[in-house]
């Protein structure tokens, strides 16, 4: 059977393609921000895992405000990333899993969430940043995944204890896998951040420490949180932690943390990183 070997988190703003393009990492600016990936990547180099499920948000490449789905899950043999406006090369496509993936959709389908299927998907930042920070140097063509898609941008979002559920569900899922593979489990974006209005630059470090201790032993504490709760204390982009929700949900019961790192500000956004590793 699949079996999910761990989760990891991850900021996922584009402006670190930039940098990973410009090989910044040495640069002031940019040093304590990637200085946080390393044990991860050591540790995904032990594991050795097959699929990566990637939780994110699309931002208007798939999915504009006019046609906005609460979950999509991509269900194609290879996924391509597309410039957002800062002359990137393009970059190689991610490797898909169509058998894995309809796996999923059919069980999380039979769970009674409503999924839009994509057997054609191009993905942005939310997904290939955080595929690029855990396997650089474009080595992640060696390994399967799977974009989760959760709506982060357009109102009403789903709440922290649906996406909670939602994960759980992909759990289950994977578990049900009949053939022999090892997942990891991305949750990508946030932590607190604030892009544009009277707030923007807004940055709680408080909570997003409590955030990142209580996603480990105790994430049930944010299921009676609100979006609008998410928001007041995150800021307007801040709500992506319920992309984090969604990557814990899947791992299930009890996770030893491995590594983490936490640096303010990049690009006016908290990061977070982690490692967390799921119980045999």
């Amino acid at each position: 059977m699949a079996r999910i070997v761990g989760g990891l988190t991850t900021s996922h703003i584009p402006a670190i393609g930039n940098a990973i393009h410009k090989n910044l990492f040495e640069d002031p600016y940019w040093k304590p921000f990637f200085d946080g990936y390393p044990p991860a990547r050591e540790w995904l180099a032990e594991v050795k895992p097959d699929i990566a499920i990637v939780i994110y948000n699309d931002h208007g490449l798939n999915f504009f405000l006019d046609k906005q789905p609460t979950f999509a899950f991509g269900a194609a043999p290879q996924y391509t990333n597309e410039d957002e406006g800062w002359g990137i090369p393009v970059i190689p496509p991610f490797k898909g899993d169509p058998a894995f993936s309809w796996h999923l959709i059919n069980s999380v389908v039979h769970e009674d969430f409503d999924l839009v299927t994509c057997q054609e998907m191009a993905v942005d930042h939310g997904f290939s940043v955080p595929m690029q920070l855990y396997w650089p140097n474009f080595s992640y063509t060696d390994i399967a995944t799977v974009p989760v898609m959760i709506n982060t941008v357009q109102h009403p979002l789903p709440s922290p204890a649906r996406c909670y559920r939602l994960g759980q569900a992909i759990g289950r899922a994977v578990a049900s896998y009949p053939e022999d593979k090892k997942v990891v489990v991305i949750g990508t974006g946030g932590l607190s951040h604030q892009l544009d209005g009277q707030r923007a630059g807004f940055i709680n470090k408080e909570f997003d420490l409590t955030c990142m201790e209580k996603i480990v032993d105790d994430p049930e504490y944010f299921l009676d949180y609100s979006i609008h709760d998410l928001v007041r204390l995150a800021g307007a982009q801040g709500a992506e932690f319920i992309l984090w929700l969604t990557m814990r949900g899947a791992l299930g019961g009890k996770v030893k943390q491995l590594h983490s790192n936490y640096h303010i500000p990049i690009s006016n956004t908290a990061a977070g990183t982690m490692v967390l590793e799921a119980a045999e």
